[in-house]
């Protein structure tokens, strides 16, 4: 098998933990609370996996989980997100990352 070179080993997305990236994180739009979630009292967290493009930019944005009245405005609001781009060899690369939303109503 040939030798992989810098160029195709830059090719995939490298995976990072949340913390790790959220400490990369330059710009979080906070989601706005839905309306219908807020009237029925709904609270809880949304699991999104993303991939987060070599210029910091979200490039592809999945739901794990959350209650469907508090998906939309937290996939909305992290599409906007922007993170400092993720260097490898010196080359920026994309990022495989986990990010969770927590909505909480303020008492």
């Amino acid at each position: 098998m040939p030798p992989q070179t810098a160029r195709s080993q830059t090719a995939r997305a490298i995976k990072r933990s949340e913390g790790v990236q959220h400490a990369l994180l330059v710009r979080r739009v906070q989601p706005s609370y839905p309306i219908l979630a807020r009237q029925a009292g709904v609270e809880g967290t949304v699991r999104l996996h993303a991939v987060i493009g070599r210029d910091g930019t979200i490039r592809e944005l999945e739901v794990l989980s959350g209650h469907p009245l508090l998906v939309s405005a937290a996939r909305d609001a992290v599409r906007e997100w922007r993170y400092q781009p993720t260097l490898l060899n010196g080359e920026p690369v994309e990022v495989e990352t986990y990010i969770t939303v927590v909505f909480q109503l303020r008492r």
